[in-house]
């Protein structure tokens, strides 16, 4: 067996060997390994958080991850954003007739390597097989549940002017680096996707200030879309500082030959936090000694002017308006 067939996808004697030869080896565990048409789990009290989210990244392979490690961190930070504690996850696949079963086994292992850091279990999924040229390989669905943290109530309709914006960390990482995949760049190899899972450090964060106003990753559009989405939605102005802002030299080079600006490169592996003012140096620390957040800085503040809206102060002492970008920048990142 070295390429998926047709048949694999037909739910007999084929279905059931990819299913017992190249899936359950990697991802088996007790409430996947009973193969039932969905998995029951028994939750904690309180509220639980769910989300889901198809992936479609090209090139399926890149410096720092692949799709399938992309699948499991993207709902798993999903759930993190939402205050939660990710628990159980579900994954599907349509897989495209000829595709090599030793890239599946790859990507199969990065899932399994990735829902262990994140240390949630994957309990139910599906696999479709389609023909040749209909699924450029293969495309990933995932859905998360998790339960949230108790006290947390995370809604852009508690940013209020005073607090501070927190970034995790460098920006523009994964978008650059799959470009640079896309494009035959030759990357230095510092420069690799940011693609991790963050639900340990938004614990960490959420352990010593419960009253963080928002958590959101800045996948599609970047920092500049997510911050304009939250001013839109708290009816409130964003500064930014460019000075504080941290983006690799590396990463800034491949914004000047592709013509892009970091602030609306996608990231899979940083988040941003809206945060009372009198916490966050408190937050940042902690941070600081959390994997994924090392390199976490304060790079703004909330205002009660020019509501809805995003500034920043240039290195020259002006401000310029950081726009909602117009449309899909960079397609197909995640």
């Amino acid at each position: 067996m070295e390429y998926i067939t047709m048949a694999h996808g037909a739910g007999g004697k084929s279905s059931h060997e990819l299913m017992e030869k190249v899936i359950l080896p990697e991802l088996s565990n007790p409430l996947l390994d009973k193969l039932h048409d969905g998995a029951i789990f028994a939750v904690n009290k309180g509220k639980m958080a769910f989300t889901t989210d198809s992936y479609v990244v090209r090139p399926r392979f890149f410096p720092g991850g692949n799709i399938g490690k992309l699948a499991v961190c993207g709902t798993v930070n999903d759930l993190a954003m939402s205050g939660a504690v990710p628990k159980y996850l579900s994954l599907g696949a349509v897989i495209e007739e000829g595709f090599p079963i030793s890239e599946l086994k790859e990507i199969l292992h990065s899932i399994r390597m990735a829902a262990d850091e994140a240390g949630i279990a994957i309990v139910t999924g599906d696999t479709k097989v389609v023909d040749k040229g209909a699924a450029d390989g293969i495309f990933i669905n995932t859905a998360g549940v998790g339960e949230v943290i108790e006290g947390t109530d995370i809604s852009p309709l508690n940013i209020k002017p005073g607090m501070k914006v927190i970034v995790s960390g460098y920006i523009g990482d994964h978008a650059a680096t799959v470009l640079g995949a896309r494009h035959g760049l030759s990357l230095p190899d510092t420069i690799k996707s940011d693609c991790a899972p963050l639900c340990h450090l938004t614990k960490a964060m959420l352990d010593v200030c419960p009253e963080i106003a928002v958590l959101r990753d800045p996948t599609r559009g970047g920092v500049a879309a997510t911050l304009n989405e939250l001013a839109e939605q708290s009816g409130t102005g964003i500064i930014l500082d460019e000075e504080a802002i941290p983006v690799r030299d590396e990463v800034a080079g491949v914004c000047d030959i592709l013509g892009f600006d970091p602030l609306y490169l996608a990231n899979e592996g940083k988040l941003l936090a809206i945060v009372p003012s009198d916490k966050a140096e408190e937050i940042v620390e902690v941070m600081h000694t959390i994997k994924y957040g090392e390199n976490a800085c304060i790079i703004g503040r909330v205002t009660s002017e020019g509501a809805g809206q995003v500034g920043m102060e240039t290195a020259i002492g002006g401000i310029r308006l950081v726009d909602m970008p117009m449309g899909n920048l960079v397609p197909r990142i995640c």
